[in-house]
């Protein structure tokens, strides 16, 4: 294994020039702390504690002498701290698969790109829960001296949040310019405007709406079955041993699908053969959508933690926004806010709808307060926020540069 010292021999790892791309914010390192030691506890939203709890985060651009320029980015499910750039540790940390390309949103954040990293101070942490960092069910329970497994805790988006809240603590960041995500991220910025109010100016929501839908209960408890089912699930206990890869490669290849639309997946792969003219009439991969979502699950299996799946899906199931800040009510869960808001919906999403997230902005604007919504027509399903980078990052821009309008 290189050690992250020899930069050079790391370098040469990466694209050529990728790192001296003008317009991108170059090579890129995790910063990790120690939010909460080992004779502290943090308390979770639905019973129980952990610690100790680190949390990795990733920071891009420069704090302004008031750090009023920070703009925070919560990402997706399978997503992690790694938004823009190229991630110098990759090789040390074993996520090699970070070599073939740039953080998640690179499109979108860095210099004189939509997020202006000239301008903002961007910051993303990862998960409570997650395999990139931040403590998880793969991290080392001190009690035990073994992985957590499914003795981790049961956590939240609202846990997430507040995570999130004291590492801004921790930098002495007591107000952010803006809060954004997209889907799982997106409902963290729902949380955050809730749960902390006073915390920042703005927020934008992308392809995410209050709640998640029967239908999406539904396909992430049939990823869970496929998972725990895996003879090599081992009750969560795999770590030193094979991973559950076949589980884990049919719960991307089930989630992905929600991710694209019909029109999408017809337009890219139709009823088109891979590489031949006349079907072999078995069980192999015979046509181009079954090679693209059979290579989607193997990825996976190479980056991901079969655990961390079931609790992200499980967060994700269990946030409802109405029922946490509103009674059920999400018109009055939304009076807890006073950011200038904007939520944007995909056309052909169906994971989170243009109608759900169209309820959320109604919501938002029954108390006077600036709320932008805008439904964007795409044919690239949930994934749009993240392919749809042109006008994705023209709306951030303008948004983000915009005054707070009086309310």
């Amino acid at each position: 294994m290189l050690l992250i010292q020899d930069e050079d021999a790391v370098r040469k790892l990466f694209p050529p020039g990728a790192l001296e791309a003008v317009n991108s914010v170059g090579a890129t390192r995790p910063h990790r702390v120690r939010l909460v030691e080992e004779n502290d506890s943090l308390p979770l939203t639905v019973g129980g504690k952990i610690a100790p709890v680190d949390v990795e985060y990733e920071m891009y651009g420069t704090l302004n002498a008031d750090k009023s320029n920070v703009v925070v980015i919560f990402h997706a499910l399978s997503g992690d701290a790694h938004v823009a750039g190229w991630d110098m540790s990759a090789v040390e940390t074993g996520r090699r698969w970070r070599l073939r390309k740039p953080g998640w949103w690179d499109e979108i954040v860095g210099p004189n790109k939509a997020i202006d990293t000239e301008r903002w101070c961007v910051i993303c942490v990862n998960a409570l829960g997650s395999c990139y960092g931040t403590t998880g069910p793969s991290s080392i329970n001190p009690a035990t001296g073994k992985p957590y497994a499914l003795s981790f805790p049961i956590v939240t988006v609202e846990d997430w949040v507040r995570l999130q809240v004291m590492l801004l603590d921790h930098l002495g960041i007591e107000r952010v310019h803006a809060v954004i995500g997209g889907s799982l991220g997106g409902q963290q910025v729902i949380e955050f405007m809730m749960a902390f109010p006073d915390r920042t100016e703005k927020a934008i929501v992308l392809a995410a709406s209050s709640k998640l839908s029967a239908q999406g209960l539904a396909f992430n408890a049939v990823g869970r079955h496929t998972i725990m089912n895996d003879p090599n699930f081992s009750d969560g206990d795999y770590y030193d041993r094979d991973v559950p890869g076949q589980g884990l490669a049919a719960a991307r290849m089930l989630a992905h699908i929600t991710y694209l639309s019909e029109i999408g997946m017809e337009t890219k792969f139709g009823r088109r053969l891979q590489n031949k003219t006349e079907p072999d009439f078995d069980f192999g991969i015979e046509f181009e959508v079954e090679s693209y979502l059979a290579y989607q699950g193997r990825s996976f299996v190479e980056r991901f933690d079969a655990n961390s799946y079931l609790y992200i899906t499980r967060a994700m199931d269990y946030y409802d926004a109405a029922a946490t800040h509103g009674g059920g009510n999400l018109t009055e869960a939304c009076s807890r806010v006073t950011a200038e808001s904007m939520v944007v919906s995909f056309s052909s999403d169906w994971l989170y709808p243009p109608n759900q997230c169209r309820e959320l902005a109604i919501a938002l604007s029954q108390f006077h307060r600036p709320v932008t919504y805008i439904d964007v027509p795409s044919s690239y399903g949930h994934d749009a926020f993240l392919v749809e980078t042109e006008i994705v990052g023209r709306l951030v821009s303008d948004f983000l540069g915009r005054e707070v309008a009086d309310g």
